[in-house]
């Protein structure tokens, strides 16, 4: 079993800024790329589709992910440029990003690029961030998406980006085109707020699972996660205390570590969902939790490996394989 991961992965600029000195550091990063890596790291065969540019940075990017294990067979490679998120963080670590992407190699994806079929190993999809809804790139995952729901389990984290979409009633329509082929929806609480302000997680979710949806996720920061899913009652799961870096890529932690446990219970079907228990979710949420947790105390978006997480119940672990 693999995933293959959609979307972006470009080069994160952590600038800092003391008494007019200005201080900047390029890592690799973007949500897709690090759910890759996240996945690899936690023993997942793991694939990213993308536009990689032939530029230093994209070089540098290819060489990182086939290094991290990812493979890259599906990305494609680009003469356009590697686009650039400059980051700055508050006091607390919390990040502010300004993207510059505009017709970059992530966002430049069309039609043309999808792969015409995917391998029988590839069990589920994940599609996040602005590669949603930025063109032409978002129809070209918008057909992707479409073509194979039902075939594969999808997962999608909208991870939204204000600086690259700021019409927030067009990232509504294109966000909710993507949500009838999503299995899984992981969201923030802070893109859900900003996205359907007003409505109760509760409303929103309730929305989602119209639609189609299956699972839906939302996260708390430092305060956990919450599953919910239709005619249920919504699993809890506190955060864990740790002393934090800054936050950079613990979505995206999060987001890996749910889909590999949720791999550990063979539960990456439309079936494999419905059929997971109150115990066996609770124990996605707290590994996903786990793993957020880690990245939030180092630096940068930095994923733990599978050394590092808590072991897997037997059950789970005579599920997968």
């Amino acid at each position: 079993m693999s995933i293959l991961v959609c979307g972006e992965a470009i080069v994160d600029l952590f600038v800092s800024a003391d008494n007019g000195r200005l201080e900047a550091q390029p890592v690799l990063g973007g949500s897709p790329y690090n759910v890759a890596i996240g996945l690899a790291r936690l023993g997942v065969p793991t694939s990213l589709f993308g536009g990689l540019s032939c530029d230093v940075f994209g070089a540098a990017i290819r060489s990182r992910l086939i290094a991290e294990g990812v493979d890259v067979a599906h990305a494609v490679a680009s003469d356009r440029l590697t686009t650039i998120s400059v980051v700055g963080t508050d006091a607390d670590g919390h990040p502010a990003y300004a993207f510059h992407g505009e017709g970059k190699a992530d966002r430049s994806i069309g039609l043309a690029d999808l792969p015409r079929e995917l391998d029988e190993d590839i069990r589920a999809i994940v599609m996040s961030s602005f590669t949603l809804a930025v063109e032409p790139v978002a129809s070209a995952h918008l057909a992707l998406a479409r073509r194979e729901t039902g075939n594969r389990l999808i997962s999608v984290d909208p991870n939204l980006r204000r600086t690259v979409t700021p019409d927030l009633a067009d990232w509504r329509r294109r966000f909710a085109a993507f949500v009838p082929c999503a299995d899984i929806v992981k969201a923030s609480e802070e893109d859900i707020g900003i996205a359907f302000p007003g409505l109760s997680h509760g409303e929103v979710t309730a929305d989602w699972f119209a639609a189609g949806a299956k699972l839906c996720i939302v996260t708390h920061g430092d305060r956990g996660a919450v599953a919910w899913r239709p005619g249920r009652a919504p699993i809890v799961e506190a955060g864990r205390p740790v002393e934090t870096v800054d936050t950079v890529g613990a979505g995206d932690s999060f987001h890996a570590a749910l889909l590999a446990r949720l791999d550990r219970y063979a539960s990456l079907t439309r079936e494999g969902l419905a059929a997971l228990d109150d115990a066996q979710l609770s124990d996605v949420l707290d590994f996903a939790v786990t793993a957020a947790a880690i990245t939030c105390s180092r630096r940068g978006a930095d994923p733990p490996r599978l050394a590092e997480m808590p072991p897997a119940p037997l059950a789970a672990a005579g599920a997968s394989r």
